[in-house]
């Protein structure tokens, strides 16, 4: 069995979208997703599965919980192999002094097309630090995230594909549950 990690979009965010990790795990089983785990309380989900259509797969799962729950989050799944390739092209990881819960990872559902990519390469901000890099957004908020002069609306608005962001902790966290459950198969 394949290892794979979801991302959902916009779950136990600011009071909406509400679902309790427990029942999270239960709807992964009742798909036939293996030893589903949850990490933190929004909607990362490591788990097993014989499927290879990482984006079918997707729509499953985003059908489920629209069934379930009564709303549609967005679902990006990564591969452990992916979301290592994702770690290992961070474009800060030889900068000194940045702080890894203020360096935020966007997956990407897909490949931006090309007129999008040069938007959002052309993206400004006088405070957050932007770099897009095939199917991940990364940005750096040295000011923290409050007050971002630079929105997550406007990044996928520009980028026409949806996304949803993790900080570095995760992300790094997320590999290593990913990694275990591999190892363990």
């Amino acid at each position: 069995m394949a290892v794979v990690i979801s991302l959902l979009r916009g779950i136990n965010v600011g009071g909406h979208h509400k679902i309790k990790m427990d029942a999270l795990r239960a709807l992964y089983d009742s798909l036939g997703l293996r030893n589903a785990q949850t990490y933190v309380q929004s909607g990362n989900v490591v788990f097993e599965t014989q499927e290879r259509d990482l984006v079918r797969l997707a729509r499953k799962i985003e059908d489920a919980i629209e069934r379930s729950f009564g709303f549609r989050p967005s679902v990006i799944n990564r591969t452990p192999a992916e979301l290592k390739n994702a770690i290992a092209r961070n474009p800060f990881a030889k900068r000194r002094g940045i702080e890894p819960h203020r360096l935020i990872v966007a997956f990407l559902a897909g490949l931006p097309i090309s007129e999008a990519r040069g938007k959002a390469l052309k993206l400004k901000s006088d405070t957050e630090e932007l770099r897009l890099d095939e199917r991940e957004f990364y940005m750096y908020f040295p000011s923290g995230m409050a007050r971002p002069k630079l929105t997550w609306l406007t990044v996928e608005k520009v980028l026409q594909t949806p996304a949803t962001g993790r900080n570095w902790n995760t992300v790094t966290k997320l590999l290593e549950i990913a990694e275990k459950l591999e190892a363990s198969g």
